[in-house]
């Protein structure tokens, strides 16, 4: 029982890094990814490649060589991050980019009769998506982000490449340190 009570503060450790990962990056990349889809609605060339070439990058290749290039390969060019923030940066441009697919595809079920009533009603832009678009795309895209935030919470576990101690990290090293206690503990000796 000692042993339980000398682990615990470590594996709090990590599993308030954890927390903090995935908080940070929910509360950073959905906002984040609504705008991205709403944004991809203009109908301005340049920007709707920009944003699509951006999406086919970030969905394109794994996170984990998205955090070794923020970490590793940035400071090469002058940028250089610590650790946390380099991951949450990583984390929150991938999972921007998968909540930008999401809510641009929940916008476009939208029907066009919505957008029409919106102007006969004379709401302007900015009022037609506030009180009607986005309640409905709300609805419709939700299983779809719970789905990418029970992704995230599995994810999370890759700030290991950078050093970050989190949960996963520290439970993996436990039956190495356990092995370890119990050959220390031992008392009778071999006969």
């Amino acid at each position: 029982m000692s042993y339980l009570f000398e682990i615990l503060p470590s594996l709090l450790s990590g599993a308030s890094m954890t927390l903090q990962v995935f908080a940070l990056v929910l509360i950073f990349s959905i906002p984040l990814g609504v705008l991205i889809a709403f944004a991809l609605q203009v109908h301005w060339k340049p920007l709707h490649h920009l944003i699509n070439i951006y999406i086919w990058i970030m969905r394109g290749t794994p996170l984990l060589l998205q955090l070794i290039f923020i970490y590793y390969v940035l400071p090469s060019i002058g940028i250089r991050l610590d650790r946390l923030p380099a991951a949450i940066i990583a984390f929150v441009l991938n999972y921007a980019a998968y909540f930008a697919e999401i809510f641009r595809g929940g916008i476009d079920t939208i029907p066009k009769g919505q957008y029409e009533a919106a102007k006969v009603l004379k709401f302007n832009s900015f009022d037609t998506v506030r009180y009607i678009i986005l309640p409905q795309v709300t609805k419709i895209v939700l299983p779809s982000v719970f789905n990418e935030v029970m992704s995230l919470v599995k994810d999370t576990s890759l700030v290991y490449a950078l050093g970050i101690s989190d949960l996963i990290l520290l439970v993996a090293q436990l039956p190495t340190v356990m092995l370890v206690w119990f050959l220390c503990s031992w008392q009778e000796p071999f006969t």
